[in-house]
């Protein structure tokens, strides 16, 4: 029951709608910061908890934003309440520099190639059918060998093959945890595993970040003090910040889990990117790690196949966790993706796609050269950090209206600090378009700077 007395009801009604209407209106513009919660209170003759409602309000209606520490600010209503990694959000006529979806010249061909050898196959009526919730022997058998050139020997019944590494991800939260279970993840993190914990009502734990991987000393902390069921990781190319966790680094995060006893999700999504990395988690670690992946991001986005690896206690819940959602991976797409795995494609495709991004990122670096930048040489995203007083949703819309798509760090942040930048995801544009695209991205950055 509503325990705000009916007057002051009436009026926290008023004034959220009246502050709701100069936002839109304008009359309160995009990153203006709005007084402080007691100041709201001195201002308006209410007392400073009603203000504290009207602005948690006002923020679930996507009006404003609160930052830890700098106060609470007007959004820009050109960005969507989000800012989220959308490929559906990107206007046809702008450059995406939103969402990846790397592709080659040739690639469609190869699609065409592979149907057609599909079609001449002897087992194509096997196709039509039901298939095994993991995915059929064979298939399995091929990925294990794929697996081994990355540094993991499992055997095929420690393998289920996912509808895409989101998919991997999800039958992973399904199969292993709870609703209120605690997962501890990086401050920054994938998008995607935070819409997940939403979804299965999980708890994350933000572990702040390091220059080259999670703070483990504040891991070891976190685990010490609170019951930590899972570590989602992403050790090799972390997604937005690009780096490579150390073998060392490694090594003491694996002791971390086995202390305290959480089970390590290893997300290796762009894995592939890195040449000679260190072992994966999943290599030193096979009986407390499930480790995820797919052919999305090296092969095609529309390619959904994904992988996963598992302790062999949990690959029964693994499976009917895929029964429960998906029943098998679409058998077509498994039997091509994995013929391509067998005869060498998938190999050429990484190699050509690592080529291509360490392109792209000698063009940030040279049209950037002045700009803080935190990125891997040979990932297809550049983190940009921004000056304390800037605003990333202002400059977001900026872009916006230059027909740039950009991402803030609001999709990516786990703690209640969202800190100033955006995400620059290279893999979808042309080189010629992309290095214009950057040129504008940096004077629009320095005028925001300077404004």
């Amino acid at each position: 029951m509503d325990t705000i007395p009916c007057m002051a009801a009436s009026r926290y009604k008023t004034l959220v709608d009246a502050m709701a209407s100069d936002i839109r209106a304008g009359r309160l513009a995009p990153g203006v910061r709005l007084p402080t919660h007691r100041g709201l209170a001195a201002r308006e003759g209410i007392a400073v908890v009603t203000a504290t409602r009207v602005y948690a309000e006002l923020e679930a209606m996507g009006l404003v934003s609160r930052e830890q520490g700098r106060g609470t600010f007007v959004r820009d209503l050109a960005v969507p309440a989000g800012h989220g990694v959308d490929q559906q959000a990107v206007a046809t006529d702008a450059v995406d520099l939103n969402f990846n979806y790397p592709s080659l010249p040739g690639q469609a061909d190869l699609l065409r190639q592979a149907m057609r050898e599909v079609a001449a196959s002897g087992d194509l009526d096997s196709l039509l059918r039901y298939q095994p919730h993991s995915g059929r022997p064979q298939d399995r058998a091929s990925i294990a060998r794929h697996l081994r050139r990355r540094g993991i020997t499992a055997d095929a019944d420690r393998i289920l093959i996912a509808n895409g590494a989101q998919h991997g991800l999800a039958i992973t939260v399904m199969a292993t945890l709870s609703a209120g279970d605690v997962v501890a993840v990086d401050a920054l993190t994938y998008p995607g595993f935070k819409v997940l914990a939403h979804a299965f009502h999980l708890d994350l734990e933000p572990v702040p970040t390091a220059a080259d991987g999670p703070d483990l000393d504040a891991l070891e902390k976190l685990c010490a003090t609170r019951p930590v069921r899972a570590i989602y990781t992403m050790p090799t190319l972390h997604n937005p910040l690009g780096w490579v966790m150390s073998a060392t680094d490694r090594t003491r995060l694996i002791g971390i889990a086995r202390k305290y006893g959480p089970l390590i999700i290893e997300d290796a999504s762009y894995a592939y990117l890195v040449e000679d990395p260190p072992p994966p988690l999943a290599a030193t670690a096979p009986d407390i790690t499930v480790y995820v992946s797919g052919l999305s991001k090296s092969i095609a986005t529309g390619l959904r196949v994904g992988f996963v690896v598992a302790p062999p206690p949990a690959v029964p819940s693994l499976e009917r966790a895929i029964r429960a959602t998906t029943w098998n991976t679409p058998a077509l797409t498994t039997a091509i993706a994995c013929r391509w795995l067998d005869d060498g494609t998938v190999n050429r495709l990484e190699a050509q796609k690592r080529d291509d991004a360490k392109s792209r990122q000698a063009i940030v670096r040279q049209e950037l050269t002045d700009l803080p930048l935190i990125g891997h040489p040979s990932s297809y995203f550049t983190w940009l950090p921004l000056p304390e007083d800037a605003r990333a949703d202002r400059l977001t819309a900026t872009l916006a209206r230059r027909h740039i798509s950009v991402t803030t760090a609001e999709p990516f942040t786990t703690s209640t600090h969202t800190p100033q930048a955006i995400r620059l995801a290279l893999g979808s544009t042309d080189l010629d378009t992309l290095r214009s695209a950057l040129r504008t991205v940096r004077r629009v950055a320095v005028e925001d700077a300077c404004a």
